[in-house]
């Protein structure tokens, strides 16, 4: 009998190391996502700040290049194709066949 009781005794000796050992762990593990957190607090927040700046930034540039540039642009872009429809409703009134010249004439 004695020798089963030292079994357990060791056995009772080996979980509690190895309870302690766990605890031990765990206590590193909260630690770890501690520093984590202040980390990401104190490096990667500036750099988002840093991004969500350079964004209003090219929203701005966007803007200002849809307002100079694109819209003059197209505005004129359609100005001339209503001219030239223009010229081609007042040709087909001078030339017959809908402002179109006439097919060459084949020698039949």
């Amino acid at each position: 009998m004695e020798a089963t009781a030292t079994i357990r005794d060791i056995a009772i000796i080996v979980v509690a190391i190895g309870s302690l050992f766990v605890y031990v762990m765990i206590a590193v593990l909260v630690w770890q996502v501690w520093r984590l957190t202040k980390y990401v607090q104190t490096e990667v927040k500036p750099v988002l700040d840093d991004a969500k700046e350079t964004l209003a930034t090219v929203k701005g540039t966007t803007a200002f290049i849809s307002e100079n540039v694109v819209a003059p642009t197209a505005r004129t872009t359609g100005q001339i194709a209503g001219a030239r429809r223009t010229l081609q409703v007042l040709a087909q009134g001078i030339w017959p066949g809908n402002g179109r010249t006439p097919p060459p004439a084949t020698g039949a």
